[in-house]
């Protein structure tokens, strides 16, 4: 019976392990915290969850849920990290994962075995003789180490990551700065500036806000209506824009900037109203900090208390070697998400951020790949042509989106799934 390892139980670890467990494979899902739900447990013990106390999924449960376990009928459209959290819960109680687990078992090394005919890996966990295993599914996460602008030094007043916030209370009476634009900076700033005496989000990057609702459901079923596979982007582009128009007027009026290129809609179900009550206000991006003095690229100064950097994450897989590492920078050198070229037998899950869409939905897609991969079912192109294919798509994304990190895992749901697809149809190598 082949082996694999899966490491980590979030949501990409548990989708893994499910899929390759119904293909009678042997798992072993290694964990380092002793909590299953990865980034959606507050205050997880394994040191790499965000989350937030006021934290909810930005995509509404059915979209979000893994194809063959719904959310169940009584649930939130927009389920919060506790509800995430159960629900993973269950999804490994239901599909008898949970005695997969081995918690608080930190991984300190990957490494092949040279010595082995075909695929073969070596696990090490810490305190513990390394384990061999046939394949190794890496399911860790990629917002667990934060990403620090180059000015966090510079700030003389309370400075944090949004990696580190977790309630508004302590923000009570304080002038806060809150730089980025994504979802978690939209919601940080809607929460604190219930507290605060005054809240600033300072956005360098164009950004198209959009409800959660619309016309009384949630925005992503309006949106599906139009945005088919064989509609061009540019015309799945101007109704984004046009909704977000309808909902909220153009983004220049509050301060932002509209996008030209595609980028990661992002949005609060509050947030415009607390810039129509004068709580949230907006800035450009920052030039220099001198003390609590923050200059904008305006030109214009204002003194803050506390600054919250919503400024993403970096990929860090420290138990993999320099050498075997698909990380160069913001990029995963994989293909199509999932595959080491150079590595046999070594995967990847749930390393992107959908263009609109759920995240959780689509390990399921790379799940199933990855199951085809590992059993035999499914085949690879040469070495040589999935690197092509890996420049191929880099110079796509440095074209469609924003020249900005937190793009450089992104990726359309439309275009990716049918990639998956066509990929997974081509045959296994005799």
């Amino acid at each position: 019976m082949l082996k694999v390892a899966v490491i980590g139980a979030g949501a990409a670890g548990l989708c893994a392990a499910k899929h390759l467990k119904a293909q009678g494979v042997a798992i072993t899902i290694l964990e380092m915290g002793s909590h299953i739900g990865g980034l959606w447990v507050y205050e997880n013990d394994n040191g790499l969850s965000p989350t937030y106390q006021s934290l909810h999924v930005n995509s509404e449960n059915r979209v979000t849920a893994y194809v063959d376990f719904p959310f169940p009928a009584d649930a939130p459209l927009y389920p919060d990290h506790r509800q995430m959290s159960d629900y993973l819960r269950a999804y490994a109680g239901h599909f008898d994962l949970v005695k997969l687990i081995r918690f608080r078992s930190p991984v300190e090394a990957v490494q092949a075995d040279p010595g082995h005919a075909g695929p073969s890996w070596y696990v090490t966990v810490r305190g513990q003789d390394k384990e061999r295993f046939d394949a190794v599914v890496v399911a860790s996460g990629h917002q667990g180490v934060p990403l620090h602008p180059p000015f966090a030094r510079d700030f003389a007043g309370q400075y944090l990551h949004a990696h580190q916030y977790r309630v508004p209370e302590p923000f009570k009476g304080q002038r806060v700065l809150v730089v980025g634009i994504g979802n978690s900076a939209c919601d940080i700033a809607a929460d604190v500036c219930t507290q605060a005496q005054s809240t600033v989000i300072a956005a360098r990057s164009p950004v198209l806000l959009m409800p959660r609702m619309f016309l009384g459901v949630p925005t992503s079923r309006v949106l599906a209506k139009v945005e088919k596979p064989w509609v061009p982007w540019p015309v799945r582009r101007f109704f984004r824009t046009l909704v977000s128009r309808m909902a909220h007027g153009t983004m220049e009026q509050w301060g932002f900037r509209t996008p030209t290129k595609r980028t990661h809609p992002a949005g609060h179900h509050l947030l415009m109203g607390h810039f129509v009550w004068g709580r949230i206000k907006a800035k450009p991006g920052i030039a220099a900090i001198h003390g609590h003095d923050v200059h904008f690229d305006d030109g214009t100064v204002q003194a803050f208390d506390s600054i919250i950097a919503a400024t993403g994450y970096r990929v860090d897989l420290p138990f993999l070697r320099p050498e075997i590492s698909p990380v160069e920078g913001h990029w995963l050198r994989l293909f199509h998400r999932v595959v080491h070229p150079q590595q046999p037998g070594l995967y990847f899950m749930g390393f992107f951020n959908v263009s609109g869409g759920g995240n959780i939905r689509m390990m399921d897609d790379q799940a199933q790949w990855i199951a085809g991969l590992v059993n035999g079912r499914c085949g690879l192109p040469s070495v040589g042509e999935m690197n092509r294919a890996i420049d191929q798509e880099r110079i796509t994304i440095q074209k469609l989106y924003p020249d900005s990190p937190r793009y450089g895992l992104e990726l359309d749901p439309v275009d990716y799934r049918r990639q998956l697809a066509r990929v997974q149809r081509i045959p296994a190598r005799p």
